[in-house]
């Protein structure tokens, strides 16, 4: 469904209203489209939900319910909520936003770490559909370093060919990956734990009262709840559809607690079925949800729906990729163009339109990685690895989102709003504490990275977060030259 935003005029005055008060007009005379709080709240939910997350917390039992619930409430909601009002009065995201608040090397700083965060997504995504496929051939692959390198590899270059020839299908198939790859596969793996402990069977992870918070063993024991920042990221995006809210502010609270709710059941449900029939010294990061498939399909004689399965989550998570891979590029080069932050030879679209340039060079970083794949014993933790790079990088976004709402509710409070947020200070500095903790919790390593030297995390994940967070936007800043600013967006010369 399209949306339209309905600012108000700089006199403070709403756009005269339209022939019935159901359908107001805008200026220009179109009509202005609402759409429903249940409608942003399954937009919002099917935006965020997924069942990839889900084997890293199943190893936790029915502790997976605090280890989801406790970024929920810290998290999920403040970045909801603060990306509602930001949204609402300030059109151009992230970038316009922090840029407003804080200065435009900072607005560039948080865009470039929405793109960034996706160098190592992909590398983490795509290592997930290997282990995943390799339930669909040879299920002795899904830890096969080099299978693994070869699959990230191929698929990654497989999609920036999709991508740059500007097909029409990427949307198709993200939709029909959601419902084919996310809520059908859900529901079946829910249902089986459902019969499964209905028989009798024992759970293979402890399920009684006593085992509602993870056992304490230091920081690593809580370390997992950093990679759920990650499963929530993205939520904010939906505040853009604030001001297609007939009622924004009794609204759009009731849409995003209905989604937190959905979020939560699709997350923790699957999880917790997981844990049923996965004990957690079996479990693997990136195949646990095949291994659950395949456990829960041979008890019942079904042994050869784990091929379907497989394929069917293969379909979601290629189409989830898809979707991603030239938005947030394709974003920082037309930003770039105007401002002059990327060299020209970045800048450069092909004739479908895709930011073909800038999406190799993100590939060749992709194929180094999937390198470090091929060299490791252990597919398991370089996932983790690479899952808590693209966590801490976009929490660096984060952080100037939750400072930059309550910098403009003060420098700016007459600026019209669509949704403000109550206590924004509590909210934000709740949302800013949050990350921050998760920022540093990042660097310890979980008690499933086994007895590997603790330098070598450190260098992958420390090095990760500055070169690609820190230090390359920092550089470009530095380096940044006026004819970098695309022709076309260079202010006209007033010499004769």
């Amino acid at each position: 469904m399209t949306t339209t935003d309905d600012p108000a005029d700089p006199a403070g005055n709403t756009a005269a209203p339209a022939a019935t008060d159901a359908e107001p007009v805008r200026d220009d005379g179109t009509r202005r489209q609402f759409i429903s709080w249940l409608t942003l709240a399954f937009m919002t939910t099917a935006s965020v939900a997924s069942l990839r997350p889900s084997p890293s917390m199943a190893i936790y039992g029915l502790a997976a319910i605090f280890l989801y619930l406790l970024p929920a409430l810290v998290f999920l909601l403040p970045t909801a909520l603060v990306g509602a009002e930001l949204a609402s009065g300030w059109e151009g995201g992230i970038y316009r936003w922090v840029s407003e608040a804080l200065g435009r090397p900072l607005g560039f700083l948080a865009v470039w770490c929405q793109f960034a965060m996706t160098i190592a997504y992909y590398p983490s995504l795509l290592a997930y559909v290997a282990s995943t496929f390799a339930y669909v051939i040879d299920p002795s692959l899904a830890e096969n370093g080099p299978y693994v390198a070869i699959v990230i590899i191929v698929i990654y270059w497989s999609g920036v060919w999709i991508s740059s020839r500007g097909t029409k299908t990427i949307a198709g198939l993200s939709s029909f990956g959601l419902i084919v790859g996310t809520l059908i596969p859900g529901v079946l793996l829910v249902a089986l734990g459902i019969v499964f402990l209905g028989q009798g069977n024992p759970s293979a992870q402890p399920m009684s009262p006593d085992h509602w918070l993870p056992p304490w063993t230091g920081l690593a024991s809580l370390v997992l709840i950093v990679n759920n920042f990650l499963s929530y990221a993205g939520m904010e995006m939906n505040g853009v559809h604030v001001s297609s809210l007939r009622e924004p502010k009794r609204e759009y609270p009731k849409s995003m607690f209905l989604a937190t709710g959905l979020v939560l059941l699709i997350f923790i449900l699957p999880a917790l079925a997981i844990a049923c029939v996965m004990p957690s010294e079996q479990l693997s990061l990136t195949a646990g949800l095949m291994q659950a498939f395949q456990a829960f399909f041979d008890h019942f004689s079904i042994g050869w729906m784990t091929k379907v399965v497989g394929v069917m989550l293969v379909c979601a998570a290629l189409g989830g990729m898809l979707t991603w891979l030239s938005g947030p590029a394709k974003g920082l080069v037309l930003l770039s163009r105007q401002e002059g932050y990327l060299p020209p030879a970045l800048q450069k679209f092909n004739r479908a339109g895709a930011p073909m340039n800038i999406m190799v060079a993100q590939g060749v970083i992709t194929t180094l990685i999937a390198v470090l794949y091929a060299f490791s014993d252990d597919v398991s933790s370089s996932y983790w690895m690479f899952s808590v790079i693209t966590v801490q990088i976009y929490l660096i976004a984060y952080l100037l989102m939750f400072v930059a709402v309550v910098k403009l509710r003060r420098s700016r409070p007459g600026v019209e709003r669509g949704f403000r947020v109550p206590a924004v200070e509590w909210v934000a500095g709740i949302g800013f504490a949050a990350s921050l903790a998760a920022l540093v919790i990042g660097f310890v390593p979980p008690d499933q990275f086994g007895n590997q030297p603790l330098w070598r995390y450190l260098l992958i994940v420390g090095g990760g977060l500055l070169v690609l967070g820190i230090a390359i936007p920092a550089a470009l800043l530095r380096y940044r030259k006026p004819g970098w600013v695309h022709p076309e967006h260079r202010e006209p010369s007033t010499t004769p």
